[in-house]
């Protein structure tokens, strides 16, 4: 009979009030690892979901909580503050996600702007506004927005220069896959960098877009350049948090084990086809009744910490 069967636990009798304690703590060490031990989706429709994501909870890091969103179609969504946007691709080698906002300008819009909204992150994730973003904002009022051509205008006023939106950007001459779509409006170039700055600007402009600059090809040596071309949507970039229990637990000498942690208390675990531990796979057997009991006397002392998307306080735009 192995240790999973339910019949050790129910068939036996505690003549203590130690025993029944003992009792206690051993059932909801099954049920525990029980209930965690399902290997963690690796997929979403065709985008790979690899550490530090997850899409069940308890995978991952626990610094993505909650980020991602795989719904039954396997239509994968970033969720932030703002809303939650279509993720377009996960490169886990240059960490960034690829999302596109549904709110922002496109080529079928032309000079017809919808009404929009600014779209912002929580910055209590690791996620942040990578610099090979730019923003186009069109129809912008003179009255509140310094609409002029930058090479001229920093030159004339150098203090000025970095609150000016650049009539002159070559994304605006060149609107990515649709250069004529503006007809009678007007468009300019900021990089949004204070925190109320996006949504000031949308104040005073009627709408706006993203533009990504998409690497292309790759580098035999260090000197020579890549090219790069502008397509539409937002790139996120993220951090992957390394740690030695991570590597240990992937480790396929130690058993290839899938990291996550404790969906209570946020700290590490590593997820086997046989159950969580504490350390690597190979340790199971040894570990996860510690695991258990520690889990046991821990979820008492210690309360949920609320991580990703859950608060609005603090937001980059």
């Amino acid at each position: 009979m192995t240790m999973m069967d339910p019949l050790i636990v129910f068939t036996y009798k505690p003549q203590h009030k130690f025993s029944s304690f003992l009792c206690v703590c051993l059932l909801m060490m099954i049920t525990f690892i029980e209930a965690q031990s399902n290997l963690c989706r690796t997929r979403c429709g065709n985008i790979p979901i690899n550490y530090p994501f997850g899409i069940d909870d308890g995978c991952g890091s626990p610094y993505y909580r909650h980020i991602l969103d795989c719904s039954e179609l396997g239509k994968l969504e970033l969720r932030t503050p703002s809303g939650r946007y279509p993720v377009h691709s996960i490169s886990y080698s240059d960490p960034h996600v690829l999302v596109t906002d549904p709110y922002m300008w496109n080529c079928q819009d032309g000079d017809n702007f919808r009404p929009t909204r600014p779209f912002s992150l929580d910055t209590s994730t690791r996620f942040s506004l990578s610099p090979q973003n730019d923003y186009l904002f069109f129809n912008c009022s003179g009255d509140y927005v310094i609409v002029e051509p930058k090479p001229i205008f920093c030159e004339r006023f150098p203090d000025r220069c970095d609150s000016s939106c650049d009539s002159a950007s070559y994304l605006c001459r060149h609107l990515p896959e649709c250069s004529t779509a503006l007809d009678r409006s007007s468009c300019c170039s900021y990089y949004p960098k204070a925190t109320e700055s996006l949504r000031l600007m949308l104040k005073y402009c009627a709408s706006y877009t993203s533009v990504y600059w998409r690497t292309i090809g790759t580098s035999t040596t260090t000197d020579s350049p890549t090219s790069q071309v502008p397509e539409y949507g937002i790139r996120v970039d993220f951090d992957i948090p390394v740690t030695t229990h991570c590597l240990q637990c992937q480790d396929p000498s130690k058993g290839t084990g899938t990291c996550g942690f404790d969906t209570q208390t946020q700290n590490f675990l590593c997820l086997c086809k046989k159950g969580n531990v504490t350390s690597y796979c190979k340790a199971a057997g040894a570990v996860g009744i510690g695991v258990g009991i520690w889990f046991f006397k821990k979820v008492r002392a210690k309360a949920p910490i609320t991580c990703g998307v859950q608060s609005n306080e603090n937001r980059l735009f």
